[in-house]
């Protein structure tokens, strides 16, 4: 007994003394984490607590959106920006607006990318980048990914891609998020107001657990246009398979469908269906009914509508 006992002590004295000789000459044991510490943060789902806006050439600079908050009368708490696939997070722009206290929110579609691909894991280098990037910025973010899926007017969306696989490949983009940490994420479902030509909204929803908020895209095109009729039947539909908070996700009156009554519309519309709040796509465009200028400046009628509409909102400020 006492032999064996002796024989033990000398193996492990023998192996610490390896261990020893081991460390002195330089080399390191590297112990890998078991994964990236959460990075916690969430905005209160509060209705008509949002303004948000589009801008072109934000990112990367801010001043578009400081000229949109003069003409508004008040600073956006969102700030939208639409990345194509493989852009990484725009982090520095991020903590700019950050610093104006406003939230970035940031729509990921799947640009010349294979929406089947994305589901299979196959761009999961990239997403993981991403994640990493927006865990480590720490705040509140918005993200979307492939919005107004319902339309057939983008490759990932109606008649293209199969509504089954874009669900299979939202659900696997959310749930590598959050196993990279990247719980400082608000999930937006984005899907385009139903009109003709549209697919069923049902289709493309990818559960309860996948989705924060649903964001639906929206426009006054017309004089005849109404928050009805824009928005009104998309919602009923929605509430049809969930309760989540909506935002009016995109949305603008154009100066054909008379910016003063129908901003105030929106604003009434926005309030009486208790959304979340609404991103103003102040981008100029010019092209036919479908493509107006939407933006609030330099219109008087536009801009004294728009300060009227917001006057009431108390805007949720990011806390984290």
């Amino acid at each position: 007994m006492k032999s064996r006992l002796l024989s033990r002590l000398v193996l492990l004295v023998a192996i610490a003394i390896a261990a020893a000789s081991v460390v002195s000459a330089g080399v390191r044991f590297i112990y890998l984490p078991t994964g990236p510490p959460a990075a916690h943060a969430s905005l209160p789902p509060s209705p008509a607590s949002y303004l948000g806006v589009f801008e072109p050439g934000a990112p990367p600079g801010y001043a578009p959106v400081a000229g949109f908050a003069r003409a508004a009368g008040k600073r956006p708490n969102l700030v939208g920006y639409y990345s194509g696939w493989a852009q990484p997070f725009a982090s520095s722009f991020a903590r700019r607006i950050r610093a104006h206290g406003a939230v970035p929110f940031v729509q990921i579609d799947p640009t010349d990318a294979s929406v089947s691909a994305i589901a299979r894991g196959s761009y999961d280098l990239y997403l993981r980048q991403y994640a990493n990037s927006v865990q480590d910025f720490g705040h509140a973010v918005v993200i979307g990914f492939g919005h107004e899926m319902n339309s057939p007017r983008y490759s990932w969306g109606y008649g293209h891609v199969r509504p089954s696989t874009f669900v299979a490949a939202w659900r696997h983009i959310v749930t590598l998020f959050r196993s990279q940490g990247a719980d400082n994420v608000t999930w937006l479902w984005t899907i385009n107001q139903d009109e003709r030509g549209t697919g069923p909204v049902a289709a493309w929803w990818p559960g309860a657990n996948y989705v924060t908020w649903v964001g639906i895209d929206g426009y006054y095109f017309r004089r005849a246009d109404t928050f009805a009729s824009v928005f009104g039947l998309t919602i009923a539909q929605v509430r049809v398979f969930t309760g989540k908070p909506i935002l009016l996700s995109e949305t603008a009156v154009g100066p054909a469908a008379g910016q003063f009554a129908k901003i105030g519309n929106l604003f009434d519309g926005m309030r009486r269906y208790k959304a979340l709040g609404l991103v103003w796509f102040d981008i100029p465009q010019h092209g036919g009914i479908f493509h107006q200028d939407w933006r609030i400046e330099g219109s008087p009628a536009a801009e004294a509508a728009f300060r009227l509409g917001i006057s009431g909102l108390a805007l949720a400020r990011p806390s984290r």
